[in-house]
């Protein structure tokens, strides 16, 4: 155990330079960055109000599903100090609190801070939203945590990190699609900028196990395999509603993601499959024995989950969020 790691730690050094090389691609400076305030109703105008009379009326119009789903990203969005807590165990990362990894960490929060609060702020104002049910759920997600089976380990995290990027990109530009949709561009236009951040961010992480895959490349096989056959789960899988146990909501926020088309079994498959296009995980060479089984595995998985995901069928059980007013 001390000898992985060790390997690990020399691994995250050795990937370091790399990632600050490219840290303000993927990273944008604070000062000039879009902030909430750029896209919601100002109180210090005189047409504030006028202006929250709009984005209700646009707001009213969205489907019942589509604000359960916006709720639950919200809530997803703002469990933020989970996930910095989280990354912050990662081998390697806080080794040096002035360090390259905790300056990623530390930038990245930042950057996510902002989509939890625009959207917050937006439902808050829409009217549509019971938002003490909806903060009840905010702080049994935090006060819950995860378990998304990566422990402490890089190669681990930074695979999870690449997929759920990737995951909350589809989903934020899909309502940002339908919100346009149901005659909302306000809602569309917040979303599309925070789908835009997740790919960024997506990038980032994906670029940090193309650098491990070149120094390490049979266990950085092993660890997706590992992860894939754990299934990437969402982080907020343990969602949620007041008097429900951990988990209970999370299937219903799921289904109605599913009716909509926003997030899908297919879009699952899609992802594995730009990650092995992305990481070149065909032609890598220098695997052992575990790192070539490994590649079979996650180069034949899309095929196996595609047929599982082309049975299944559109969940059709209607369920009341507590969250959601009316």
């Amino acid at each position: 155990m001390r000898f992985f790691e060790e390997k690990r730690r020399e691994v995250m050094v050795h990937i370091e330079k790399f990632m600050l090389e490219k840290i303000h691609e993927y990273l944008k400076p604070i000062d000039t960055i879009w902030q909430p305030s750029d896209f919601l109703p100002d109180s210090s105008r005189d047409s504030f109000f006028t202006e929250i009379k709009e984005l209700q009326e646009s707001a009213a119009g969205l489907s019942y599903d589509l604000i359960a789903v916006l709720i639950g990203d919200t809530i997803t969005e703002e469990a933020l100090p989970t996930y910095e807590s989280w990354l912050t165990m990662v081998e390697g990362v806080s080794d040096n609190e002035e360090g390259g990894w905790m300056k990623w960490t530390r930038h990245w929060t930042g950057e996510e801070n902002r989509h939890g609060d625009l959207l917050n702020k937006y439902l808050y104002l829409s009217g549509r939203v019971d938002m003490r049910m909806m903060e009840i759920s905010t702080q049994y997600l935090i006060s819950d945590g995860f378990d998304i089976g990566t422990g402490h380990d890089p190669y681990r995290n930074f695979i999870y990190t690449s997929f759920q990027e990737l995951a909350t990109n589809v989903s934020h530009r899909r309502v940002a699609s339908q919100a346009k949709k149901y005659g909302d561009p306000l809602l569309s236009k917040m979303c599309g900028v925070i789908a835009s951040d997740e790919a960024r961010h997506a990038k980032a992480y994906k670029y940090f196990i193309e650098k491990i895959f070149e120094v390490d490349p049979s266990e950085a096989m092993v660890a997706f395999e590992d992860m894939m056959r754990k299934k990437i789960v969402m982080p907020a899988h343990f969602l949620r509603e007041v008097g429900l146990k951990v988990g209970q909501t999370f299937g219903h926020f799921t289904d109605a993601a599913q009716r909509l088309g926003i997030y899908t079994a297919i879009d699952y498959v899609d992802i594995l499959k730009e990650l092995l296009t992305d990481w070149h995980i065909e032609s890598i060479t220098g695997l052992d024995e575990a790192g070539e089984k490994a590649r079979d595995y996650v180069v034949n998985l899309p095929a196996r989950l595609l047929r599982v995901a082309e049975r299944m069928k559109n969940p059709m059980l209607e369920y009341k969020f507590t969250w959601i007013n009316g």
